[in-house]
């Protein structure tokens, strides 16, 4: 048994030694990795980013009264001129209501006439009549003095003259306040206006109410939704439809605040709709916020678009294209090959004699998938762009 095991140790001893090979072989052999050089060119940056078109404005159309509707004149997608009829409602009530308001301000009307062309001239000769009564009292009631002293008349008569005098001067008196009521500062003259300034905001406040039942377009624009029908009872505060009021095309976009250096008022952008991504238009950034949205990192910015195409809607998917400097010899990178990118410690791995060597780099703009790297490596550093693999493992470039 001993001389036998003697015979096979050798051979047991090489297929060890052929195994262990094989293990460490496995272990240490190569990973082929994707690796792209580090180059440098005149990079023309530009921004990318989404947004929206912006309504110029949307207005909710509502009643101010309650009514039954009567007619609807409009439909969803419909063009409305300013003060063009959408909605009527019933005014039967209303328009009786402002019928009585007409007549009791013609009935105002023709009393404050009356009073100034038929009661006051009549006041003014009933005065002259009692002034001339009285003067004829006073002349009685003088001679019948005169008489009496002559013991012609006793007194008796002169007595009745004296009230016969008073009588016609009250009378006179009376008709001097008549005359006073129905002159322009007069009581009865200033009731009369009153009442005609009364009657004329009923009317005005009737002919108001009657002119709410034609709910009429605010502005120009396109009718976004309706969402009210004849028969249906509209109540002030109750949205009937929704219109879009036309005015400047806006577009609203979010835009990466690392690209705040390329962002001023006045610069002009390339824009398309999504859905017609080959139709591209002028825009021109109108308006930079001037916070920043903590929760995206976002800057909200607004375009103007000075030629709109047909096509444009409210609330329609766009997006820009906005032209930033010419950057000589910048060194930008894929950004699939930058670990931790949106870390404070990014880093790619470099193939340094078929070793995988971590690299810290500082990162520039970030622009259409590139990242400009503006330190940590240089021109002709061998960059894997593969994720999957750790710092000092062994690569070779994939072929």
């Amino acid at each position: 048994m001993k001389r036998a095991l003697r015979r096979y140790a050798p051979w047991v001893v090489v297929a060890l030694v052929v195994a262990a090979g094989v293990v460490f072989t496995q272990r240490t052999k190569a990973v082929a990795v994707d690796i792209v050089v580090a180059q440098t060119h005149d990079v023309q940056t530009s921004v990318v980013a989404s947004g929206r078109v912006l309504a110029p404005a949307r207005v909710d159309v509502g009643a101010t009264i309650t009514g039954r509707v009567e007619q609807v004149a409009v439909r969803e997608g419909a063009r409305v001129a300013a003060g063009e009829l959408l909605v009527r409602l019933e005014k039967q009530e209303l328009s009786a209501a402002a019928a009585q308001a007409l007549a009791a301000r013609d009935r105002a009307r023709s009393r404050v006439v009356s009073v100034a062309t038929l009661a006051l001239p009549t006041a003014r000769s009933a005065l002259m009549q009692a002034e001339a009564n009285a003067m004829v009292a006073e002349q009685e009631w003088r001679r019948s003095q005169d008489l009496l002293a002559k013991g012609f008349i006793s007194q008796s008569r002169v007595d009745e003259t004296g009230r016969q005098l008073k009588v016609a001067r009250g009378q006179m008196d009376s008709a001097r306040a008549q005359v006073s009521a129905q002159e322009a500062p007069g009581a009865e003259a200033q009731q009369a206006r009153s009442q005609l300034v009364e009657a004329e905001a009923a009317l005005e406040l009737a002919r108001a109410r009657l002119a709410q039942t034609d709910i009429r377009a605010p502005g120009p624009g396109v009718v976004l939704e309706r969402v009210i029908e004849p028969g249906d009872i509209a109540q002030p505060g109750r949205r009937m439809m929704t219109v879009a009021l036309d005015g400047p095309a806006r577009l609203i976009v979010q835009v990466d605040e690392k690209n705040l250096p390329l962002l001023e008022t006045g610069r002009a952008a390339l824009a398309a709709a999504d859905a017609f991504p080959n139709q591209r238009f002028e825009a021109v950034i109108a308006y930079v916020s001037q916070g920043v949205d903590a929760s995206r990192g976002t800057v909200e910015l607004r375009l103007d678009v000075p030629k709109p195409p047909a096509f444009l809607k409210s609330d329609m998917t766009v997006s820009i294209d906005l032209a930033g400097p010419l950057l000589k010899q910048a060194l930008f990178l894929p950004a699939e090959a930058i670990h931790q990118l949106q870390s404070d410690a990014p880093y790619v791995l470099l193939d340094r004699s078929g070793r995988a060597v971590k690299a810290a780099i500082r990162l520039g703009l970030q622009t259409q998938g590139r990242v400009q790297v503006v330190e940590g490596i240089r021109p002709g550093d061998r960059v894997i762009l593969n994720r999957e693999i750790e710092d000092g493992a062994r690569v070779r470039e994939r072929l």
